[in-house]
């Protein structure tokens, strides 16, 4: 069986110029539904995505499975990575740590996330993103979950600063449907959800896309339910030797998004900031050394 250096929809994204018609109706029925689309028997398979048996045995085949059963535990391996709670995942880590300093093993393996994870973005996708944010006739809705949330409040806070009409919702407050009252069709709204995905973010996501808003999705290789709605997602890896997941390759994401809006609207970000300096000096928040 394949190794685990990328999940099957990284393959299956990444060799999508190399698949015949046929093979690539199949591949799009698979992500849609991903990973639950690939655990039925492989007639269902065939016939949901109106292929034959042949294709997707060729398809399984081009993905480096000697067959379907293969390819079937895989995704049920993915699976239970997907459902890993930290306890499960340290006393994974620790049966087989190797040896070195705990400084060594969680830089390996965060460089070799970021590696993977570039591998898999289209670089038009982010640009695209980037656009969407900085149109200024667009407001912009910035929304985590229970430990994403930091994630999304930095982005926040810096986009406040670049343009006007951002705002940070609040998805794990009860009163997050009433962010929606002014959501009008076209706006923007970028979500982070990474495994143990959240009831509240898929319900907010699918209100959002029913009311016609663009949606920019942060989430991990496994990919949250959300990504069926989404315009735009991105998939970072997060794995580390550690009971936690890693946020250094959403992180590295985020920081050059938040380059590429402020240098899109450089000449308001730049009265904005300006505005926002001289409220800080008279409310002597900083220290000054001059």
């Amino acid at each position: 069986m394949p190794g685990s250096e990328f999940t099957i929809a990284d393959r299956i994204q990444s060799g999508l110029d190399n698949l015949t018609r046929a093979e690539r109706q199949l591949a799009h029925s698979i992500l849609e539904n991903y990973p639950a689309s690939g655990l039925g028997p492989l007639s269902a398979l065939a016939k949901d995505a109106d292929v034959s048996g042949p294709t997707v045995l060729r398809m399984v085949q081009k993905l480096g499975f000697k067959g379907y059963p293969d390819f079937q535990a895989a995704l049920r391996e993915e699976l239970r990575a997907k459902a890993r709670n930290p306890i499960a995942k340290h006393d994974t880590w620790t049966e087989g740590a190797p040896s070195g300093h705990v400084l060594n093993r969680i830089t390996d393996a965060v460089i070799d996330n970021i590696r993977h994870s570039l591998a898999q973005i289209e670089p038009a996708a982010f640009d695209d993103a980037c656009a969407l944010i900085s149109e200024t006739d667009r407001t912009v809705y910035i929304v985590g979950g229970r430990i994403s949330h930091t994630i999304a409040e930095y982005l926040y806070l810096h986009m406040q600063v670049i343009r006007p009409g951002v705002i940070h919702v609040q998805s794990t407050s009860n009163t997050w449907p009433h962010y929606l009252l002014d959501l009008e069709e076209g706006d923007v709204v970028v979500i982070f959800d990474v495994r143990r995905y959240e009831n509240n973010t898929l319900k907010l996501a699918e209100m959002a896309h029913a009311k016609g808003a663009k949606i920019i999705l942060f989430t991990d290789q496994w990919r949250s339910p959300i990504h069926a709605l989404s315009d735009i997602c991105f998939s970072s890896r997060i794995v580390v030797p550690s009971a936690w997941d890693s946020a250094v390759m959403p992180m590295l994401l985020i920081e050059t998004m938040i380059s590429a809006v402020q240098d899109l609207c450089w000449s308001d970000t730049r009265t904005r900031m300006e505005a926002l300096e001289d409220m800080f000096d008279q409310t002597k928040l900083f220290r000054k050394f001059t």
